[in-house]
């Protein structure tokens, strides 16, 4: 089946509709799960705008592993302390904060706009799952959406994201706004090393053209943690896709 190509900024755009929602399909009504007869082996026939998850060469996430080291850029996280919303999307537990925080990555400047959490990762490194990952989606002025991926280890609790794991929403239930301002430079690890690929959005519509930033270094959650959001979302990982050739990046 052919692929049809998109302008970058209206996949940006679509990518955006999708990553801001946390349902993807929202606007034509499709359903999608994690498992059974509308989990991740049946999202590309589900909707026609779902095609290319099962039809992309570029689709995340892969396992991670032969990756080039090269000097890459240090990511340039300009984080502040924020005022946040909490959301239960459906599909994963989204904080939304307020605007005011960038990121200058190898591919340019881009605005945080969310992140969500994945368990297990989704991404995972020479076959090793974490058992939790953030993904923190920024989205330049072309609308072009670049993902920066955290893996979680469990140990100590993380003190700058416990706002969240604290005031988590049940499904159906309205956004939560955080008490304070949310520390989000500190939810990010010591050393910032990563990898860097291509790839695509890890939930409908599937939409390629994302650039990935996967930082190599965890950091800590506590079992209290990691278990009140699986509490809500035991599972809600995509399982890993083929890289079909792509190049991946280590910084040195």
């Amino acid at each position: 089946m052919k692929r049809s190509i998109l302008p970058v900024a209206l996949l940006g755009a679509m990518a955006l509709a999708s990553v801001t929602t946390g349902v993807g399909a929202a606007e034509h009504h499709t359903h999608w799960s994690y498992s059974g007869h509308t989990g991740p082996e049946h999202w590309g026939d589900l909707a026609p705008d779902f095609a290319v998850c099962k039809n992309g060469t570029s689709q995340s996430p892969i396992d991670i592993r032969g990756a080039t080291p090269e000097q890459l850029t240090p990511i340039d996280f300009r984080y502040q302390p924020s005022t946040a919303k909490v959301i239960n999307n459906g599909h994963t537990i989204e904080v939304r904060p307020a605007a005011g925080n960038s990121a200058t990555t190898p591919a340019g400047d881009y605005q945080l706009v969310q992140f969500h959490f994945h368990a297990p990762s989704e991404y995972t490194i020479d076959g090793k799952h974490y058992p939790l990952s953030a993904h923190l989606v920024h989205r330049n002025e072309k609308g072009e959406l670049a993902v920066v991926g955290v893996m979680f280890e469990v140990g100590a609790a993380n003190k700058a994201l416990a706002p969240v794991f604290s005031a988590l929403p049940k499904r159906d239930a309205a956004p939560a706004a955080l008490r304070g301002k949310l520390n989000l430079g500190g939810m990010l690890p010591a050393e910032r090393g990563y990898y860097s690929f291509a790839g695509s959005l890890t939930t409908p519509p599937c939409s390629e053209g994302v650039q990935w930033y996967v930082l190599k270094q965890p950091v800590t959650v506590s079992h209290a943690q990691l278990e009140a959001f699986r509490k809500l979302y035991p599972m809600n990982a995509r399982p890993v896709h083929p890289a079909h050739g792509r190049a991946v990046a280590v910084s040195q």
